[in-house]
């Protein structure tokens, strides 16, 4: 048994926390009863320092007190239920079924979450001589507003770790890079007439038809990139104003969903659909979505739903410590990448830590029904955030 390795009760006792928090709902600005759970969990494995800040996150410290050293990050809240008649589990029953636990939030990110802190603890038990500290930090709001509560701990907790991991679901893989996010507002403008007399107006949901067509054409000619793949544009939402059923509508509105690749920005995603609207000849205008969101302590931010894709180069020496840590609790992780956003979306280009991903759990379990996360992934996940962190701040 190597000096990472769970034992048979630490094994439980993760699980039980695990379970623990799966039967907890945890919605985005909802998390306080979580949060309660997670710092009691942190006490109870005799953590240096537990607090939570003023945005609602929690903050777990293992070893000596400073605001550098090594962060494990992860995140309390959950989507909502989705058909939740299609469930064949409990999504709130944290049931164990032939070594996998069910349940919302079990794969995305709770199975991480539970990683992270008893990893953590072990460094404690196993009397580890750390010169730096290992920060556990849960964040809320990241369904709703990824970076939202990573910015907090930076700008209002002045939290500054030499490294970050991100505990998102990665099947154990090692994440070194990460597409960027955008969400816009497209508003179509048009002219209100009686249905009886449409030439005496100007059909807005016409409009917006012709501009869905232009985005459509434009989403298959979007850059790619070796390593990250090609950047996703997808219209996800429609919506139109009118005074009646019978009236011509005067405005039009659409959400679009763009995953940025390698090489692309802000600037050049806002262009190409500003090119689709000058071709269209459409009233119309495009803007990034921002607006307020709230944590469950009260406390009211702005979110801009704007973030870059980032990527760490495979010969970082911090890819290369957490491979070599990997192997050494007998995980063996190839090098991959998020299609998703995640609280590396502040860290890696806002606060320009190396940023780094590895977490229990199959991606393609995201936001579905019969969400679950293997338990073995779980310890594994223990034991290496463990084992990496006594490389980048113990003193073996």
């Amino acid at each position: 048994m190597g000096r990472w390795d769970l034992t048979r009760e630490e094994q439980a006792s993760l699980l039980a926390f695990l379970k623990a928090l799966v039967q907890t709902p945890s919605l985005s600005g909802e998390e306080g009863n979580v949060a309660a759970l997670i710092m009691d969990e942190m006490q109870r494995l005799n953590f240096s320092e537990v607090k939570m800040d003023a945005a609602g996150n929690v903050l777990g410290r293992i070893g000596p007190e400073s605001n550098d050293g090594v962060m494990l990050n992860s995140h309390m809240d959950t989507v909502d239920v989705s058909t939740s008649n299609h469930w064949t589990f409990d999504p709130f029953g944290a049931e164990v079924d032939q070594g996998r636990l069910y349940g919302l939030g079990a794969c995305d990110m709770k199975g991480g979450l539970a990683a992270t802190v008893h990893g953590a603890a072990l460094l404690a038990k196993r009397k580890a001589d750390l010169r730096k500290p290992v920060w556990v930090v849960v964040v809320g709001l990241e369904e709703s507003s990824e970076g939202t509560g990573t910015r907090c701990l930076f700008e209002e907790d002045g939290m500054r770790p030499d490294h970050a991991i991100i505990a998102e679901p990665s099947d154990l893989q090692l994440v070194r890079a990460q597409r960027g996010h955008m969400e816009l507002r497209l508003t179509v403008k048009g002219r209100s007439a009686h249905s009886s007399n449409p030439e005496l107006g100007k059909n807005a949901i016409y409009d917006a038809s012709r501009l869905v067509f232009g985005l459509e054409l434009l989403s298959e000619q979007l850059m790619k990139d070796p390593f990250l793949g090609s950047g996703v544009l997808a219209v996800t939402s429609i919506h139109s104003d009118a005074v009646s059923r019978n009236a011509i509508p005067d405005r039009c509105e659409m959400i679009i969903d763009r995953r940025l690749t390698a090489g692309e920005s802000e600037a050049v995603v806002l262009l190409e659909i500003e090119r689709v609207i000058t071709r269209e000849a459409a009233d119309a205008a495009v803007e990034v979505i921002e607006e307020s969101v709230t944590t469950h302590t009260g406390k009211t931010y702005r979110a801009r739903r704007a973030s870059m894709p980032w990527a760490l180069d495979e010969r970082h020496p911090l890819v290369q410590t957490a491979l070599s840590a990997a192997r050494g609790v007998g995980l063996r992780p190839s090098i991959t990448r998020w299609q998703f956003a995640t609280e590396g979306t502040y860290t890696a280009t806002q606060a320009r830590i190396p940023t780094i991903g590895l977490g229990p759990g199959d991606p393609s379990r995201l936001h579905c029904c019969d969400e679950y996360v293997a338990l073995k992934q779980v310890y594994g996940a223990a034991s290496f955030y463990a084992a990496l962190s006594n490389r980048l701040v113990g003193e073996e």
